[in-house]
């Protein structure tokens, strides 16, 4: 079971550089060469697959305003990153330092945005009450359940009341999942009693759309 003393996500991380290094891709084709590298693409590009696009239209546009402030845990390469730069500030947190790297050569040097190094369950620097609107994906599928725990207390400093709070997490009573050992276990049942057990609101969740995780969206009630 990965927690955030392993180097899964570095491992992930010197995968991806190999894989999409520059003479592979010529090799798969001279255009795709010269496109900018992102990690997390080849997992999917989201606009290419359909249950990635259906989260993106249902699950993180409708909540992007450019006078609210957002955060994202686990940017990875930016693949969802650059559908969050519409909004007025946006924190971008993770916690190991070649993906801190990453992320902030992806997205570059933008007013709006703010690098956080946290400590793998914390907000170091975010003001209280600031956020409007907190995402991640792919991220809390890895992490030890505990983990998830102590990051689900972290956000109530942080989270403005009536926040959208959109979670990607494994679901092992799935095959893909509980065949994958670089899945956490999770279930939909743990990780609704969770967030019900600090006081949060669940809006809404989906278990069925991807084939070894779901999504719950939840709040702070007002």
């Amino acid at each position: 079971m990965p927690d955030l003393s392993t180097d899964l996500h570095i491992k992930m991380l010197q995968e991806s550089r190999a894989a999409n290094s520059l003479p592979r891709r010529l090799t798969k084709a001279v255009r795709s060469a010269f496109q900018p590298w992102v990690y997390g693409a080849e997992w999917g590009v989201i606009e290419d697959v359909p249950p990635l696009l259906f989260v993106l239209q249902r699950w993180v546009r409708p909540y992007v305003k450019s006078d609210q402030t957002a955060l994202e845990i686990g940017p990875g390469g930016g693949r969802w990153t650059k559908h969050l730069l519409g909004f007025r500030k946006l924190y971008l947190v993770e916690y190991y330092d070649d993906l801190l790297a990453q992320i902030k050569n992806s997205v570059g040097s933008r007013g709006n945005v703010a690098f956080i190094k946290n400590n793998g369950n914390d907000f170091p620097g975010i003001p209280d009450a600031s956020i409007d609107f907190l995402f991640s994906f792919g991220v809390f599928v890895h992490i030890d359940f505990a983990i998830i725990e102590t990051y689900l207390d972290n956000m109530k400093r942080i989270m403005k009341p009536e926040a959208n709070i959109v979670i990607h997490f494994g679901d092992k009573t799935k095959a893909m999942a509980a065949e994958n050992d670089g899945f956490a276990h999770n279930t939909p049942e743990m990780m609704r009693s969770a967030v019900l057990a600090r006081g949060y609101t669940i809006l809404e969740e989906d278990n069925t759309l991807l084939w070894h995780s779901g999504l719950i969206r939840f709040t702070i009630p007002a």
